[in-house]
């Protein structure tokens, strides 16, 4: 090949390899742009993030304090989280006194004190808890589909408050979501409705709002948050004989050997069920099937 036409061969290459860094270039700049464009949202738990989402679409990040398996009685703040939160626009909190909230909310503000806090328990009557290492009111607020209902709202008006330009797109995706929230109540009815056995055990009493709402008890086997002595366990095997319970509910985040132990007393079996799981609705549709499976 001649020497000029190699020159222009190499001269049209280069210029194409130009062209498509350039062009990348733009895309990678354009896809920073667009997610810069969102608001930063953060919260505490898992369940929060699909409200959030379901309100937000994809007009918000979220951004979840407490990892999928990790336990909000334990988990520690990292950097990499205040990092996160320090970019956010609004951070949805509990609220009801969780323990990760009670250890690290003033950090969080701190950090960022041009961020919106909104408390999502507002709204929500609390009771009082059954476990004496969360002294106070019980803090699991979302397992009850009513309540999620009360924190949804206290989320869209907060985003509102933070974007009210996009009040309307909001607060469509709101309704949506309310709908579904009382289609998964009316479900949740219609399926205990004809349960005559209305108890279950569960290791961590995270499930009293949910019990309280449809008409269940929540028999807990931990006591002050630590394992249970001989006579709690001689205690719950006796009366999980008595009212014919085979089931015994542990959460992920919990070591179930001991609910293992009693199962085994009782010729029944351990069943997770996680009411952490950020697939709220999908989740609760899950526990409600165990549930009627256990209490049958």
């Amino acid at each position: 090949m001649a020497p000029n036409r190699l020159a222009r061969s190499v001269s049209i290459v280069s210029t194409v390899v130009l062209v498509m860094v350039l062009a990348a270039s733009a895309i990678s700049c354009g896809q920073a742009k667009q997610s810069s464009d969102k608001i930063g949202v953060a919260v505490t738990i898992l369940p929060q993030a699909e409200f959030v989402e379901s309100i937000g679409g994809d007009r918000i990040n979220v951004t979840v304090m407490v990892p999928p398996g990790a336990d909000p009685h334990t988990t520690e703040l990292t950097p990499s989280k205040m990092t996160e939160v320090a970019e956010a626009k609004m951070y949805a909190k509990v609220g009801s006194g969780i323990e990760f909230e009670l250890s690290y909310m003033d950090k969080i503000e701190a950090v960022n004190k041009n961020m919106l806090v909104v408390d999502c328990s507002k709204g929500i009557e609390l009771v009082t808890s059954v476990d004496p290492n969360e002294p106070g009111m019980d803090p699991h607020i979302w397992v009850s589909p009513l309540n999620a209902k009360i924190m949804v709202q206290n989320i869209c008006d907060s985003l509102v408050q933070v974007d009210p330009a996009n009040k309307d797109y909001y607060e469509q995706n709101r309704d949506a979501y309310l709908q579904k929230l009382d289609a998964l109540d009316q479900e949740i009815r219609s399926s205990l409705a004809n349960i005559k056995n209305r108890a279950f055990i569960v290791l961590h009493p995270a499930w009293g709002y949910f019990a309280k709402d449809y008409d269940l008890e929540q028999i807990p086997i931990e006591i002050s948050g630590k394992e249970p002595s001989a006579q709690d366990i001689t205690r719950i095997i006796d009366e999980a004989k008595q009212r014919n319970i085979k089931i015994i509910f542990a959460s992920p985040q919990f070591n179930p050997q001991m609910a293992e132990v009693i199962a085994n007393e009782i010729g029944g079996k351990v069943v997770l069920i996680d009411d952490l799981a950020r697939d709220y609705i999908e989740n609760l549709h899950k526990v409600l099937d165990e549930m009627v499976q256990a209490m049958e």
